[in-house]
C-alpha cells in the first residue's frame, strides 16, 4: 500500500529538520519552513501547529526566527482576519544569504584574528614563537582559501582550484 500525501510530507520535513538542525538551527524550523514549502496555499499558525503536533508558542517563536531570516513571510489571504504565511521558495537564495551572514564572516572573523596575532608575535628568533607564527600562518592561509571558496560560489564565479591545491599540496 503506497504511503500517503501527509506521511511522505511529514517525512520530508522531519528529514529536512534534521538537515537544519546539524547546520545549527532548531529542528522545528526545518519542519515548519518544509510544510509551508510543500504547501499549494498559505497556512495560518493554527494549521502549522495542527499539521505538525507544535504548541502555539513554539510555531509563533520558530515563525519568527524564520521570518527574521527571510525565509517565510506573512501574507495576507482575502477574507480572513488571522495571519497567514508562506515560505521562500528560492532555496539557493535562502541557503547563500546563511552562507554569507554566518560562514563567510566567521571565516572573516578568524582572519582578522589570526592576522592580528601575527602581528602581534612581530618577526621574531625564538624557536616557540617562530613555530607558533608558522602554525598561525598556515591557519591564515586555510582561511584565505575557504574565504575565497565561498566567496566564488556566492557569486557565481569559477572556482580556482589553484589556491586549494596549493594549500594541501597536491
Amino acid at each position: 500500500m503506497p504511503a500517503s500525501e501527509d506521511s511522505i510530507t511529514i517525512r520530508v520535513a522531519d528529514t529536512i529538520g534534521g538537515l537544519i538542525q546539524f547546520w545549527g538551527f532548531k529542528r522545528g524550523m526545518g519542519r515548519l519552513w518544509t510544510i509551508l514549502y510543500l504547501s499549494e496555499e498559505p497556512m495560518s499558525a493554527v494549521e502549522l501547529q495542527e499539521r505538525l503536533a507544535m504548541s502555539a508558542g513554539a510555531v509563533s517563536m520558530h515563525v519568527g526566527e524564520l521570518v527574521k531570516w527571510g525565509v517565510v513571510k506573512k501574507t495576507w489571504v482575502p477574507g480572513e482576519r488571522k495571519d497567514f504565511y508562506e515560505p521562500e521558495t528560492s532555496v539557493w537564495k535562502m541557503v547563500s544569504r546563511v552562507f554569507r551572514e554566518r560562514e563567510l564572516a566567521q571565516i572573516r572573523g578568524a582572519i582578522e584574528v589570526f592576522e592580528g596575532a601575527l602581528a602581534e608575535l612581530g618577526k621574531s628568533d625564538k624557536k616557540r614563537v617562530k613555530l607558533l607564527a608558522e602554525r598561525i600562518d598556515s591557519l591564515l592561509q586555510l582561511a584565505r582559501v575557504g574565504e575565497a571558496l565561498l566567496s566564488a560560489v556566492l557569486d557565481g564565479r569559477k572556482i580556482d582550484l589553484g589556491p586549494i591545491r596549493e594549500f594541501s599540496g597536491a
